[in-house]
Formats: structure tokens, sequence, C-alpha cells
């Protein structure tokens, strides 16, 4: 998968592993430990790949608190950003309650792939609401291309088209069918925004931004009508 993730041009990787979902359970001291002897690993392979910590964490009550005991962690453990994922069929209620209290404790969900919601795909301006909050969106790149599927693709579509999708990420599981690939979907993304100005900037500068924990701008999201 590194060696895959290189061919791609991608030169940083954050490791998100899932968690709290009741099957997985990855606290963020041993996401770090595991992360840096992988690291070490593609050192001594001459692999030029830097991974930085993160996981994928599962919705669930009091999750601030479990960032505070480091049951669960934050992008490069920086205490800005966490990757929020939703069950894969509904949206609980209590979810703006847990949006509201991170955002106002200084860390900001970013949801990730609210295009393979279902809830999402009949609705989007349920995601609207949460970005108006102050949330943030990522869609997969697989999405973007098609492979996930034409309602997943068509929702990956709106999102772009009505700026509620900040960051594309390979979301990768495999090396051959969930690859770490991103260029394929940057160029999709282009066309479907007309801009690959635009497009290439949710692989590069803005998660750039995330990584180092800066304050970022997003375009003015747009309610579907």
């Amino acid at each position: 998968m590194a060696r895959k993730a290189v061919e791609d041009g991608i030169h940083t990787i954050v490791a998100t592993p899932h968690t709290l979902n009741g099957l997985y359970t990855n606290p963020a001291g041993q996401i770090s430990l595991r992360v840096a002897n992988l690291q070490k690993t593609l050192s001594d392979k001459h692999i030029e790949l830097r991974l930085c910590v993160g996981a994928d964490v599962h919705l669930c009550p009091r999750l601030l608190e479990r960032i505070e005991n480091g049951d669960a962690t934050t992008i490069n453990d920086n205490k800005k950003y966490i990757l929020l994922e939703f069950p894969s069929q509904a949206i609980p209620t209590g979810v703006k309650d847990e949006i509201f209290t991170l955002i106002v404790n200084g860390i900001t969900p970013i949801i990730s792939h609210p295009e393979r919601n279902p809830i999402i795909q009949h609705d989007i301006n349920i995601l609207y609401e949460f970005v108006r909050m102050g949330a943030l969106s990522q869609i997969t790149a697989m999405s973007i291309t098609g492979d996930f599927g034409e309602m997943v693709g068509q929702c990956a579509e709106m999102l772009l088209t009505q700026r509620l999708a900040h960051v594309i990420a390979s979301d990768a599981h495999s090396a051959v069918d969930r690859p770490p690939v991103l260029s394929e979907a940057v160029e999709a993304a282009a066309k479907i925004l007309g801009s690959y100005e635009d497009s290439e900037r949710m692989v590069t500068e803005m998660p750039a931004a995330l990584l180092s924990g800066d304050v970022v701008e997003i375009p003015e999201p747009k309610r579907a009508k």
C-alpha cells in the first residue's frame, strides 16, 4: 500500500484505523506506537512516505471525554481536528450535541465519507446543517470515480457542487481493492467543480492545514433546493 501511494504522488498519509465502533478499539497510545514502528519499516525499505497518527472515530457519546482520556485520537494528535464516522445506515440523535461540544472546545469534526450514508444521500441538507455548525466533511476518492456505485457517486457529485466536501481521501484498505490512490479522483472532481485548482486543494492545501492544526477557510456551503 505504501509503495502504491508513493507511485500515485502521495507523500503523507494519516493512519486512520476504525475505533470505538463496537468491533475495534484503538486507543491513542497504541496507534502512535504502531505508526512509529511502521514508519521505521518504511524508512528501512527506503519508501519515502510520511505517516501521521489519526483514527476514524465512530460517533458515540462523550467524545470529548474519550479524546481527553486517550480512548480516541485526533488528526496528527493535535487536538484540533478529529475524523468522525457516522453509523453506515443512520444518523443517531444527539449528533448535533456531540459536534457542538467538540467545536466549543476547539476540536473540529471532519465527517468521513458522508456520501456513503443513505440518509445523507436522500437529503444532503442534513450535512449542510453540520457544516454550518462548523464541521467539515471528507469524501472518498473511489466515491467520486464511481467505484462505490451510482447512488454514492451521485451524492459525492452533489456534495462537491454544493461545496459540502472539503477533503478528498483515499480511505484505503488494501493495495488492490481499496488502494491509496487520489489522482483519478482529483481529475474527476476537477471536471465536476470546473476547476483543477479547487480539486487539487482538497488533497494538498486543505489536508496540510488540518495536519498542522491551522484554521481553514472553506467555500460558502450551499443548501440543496
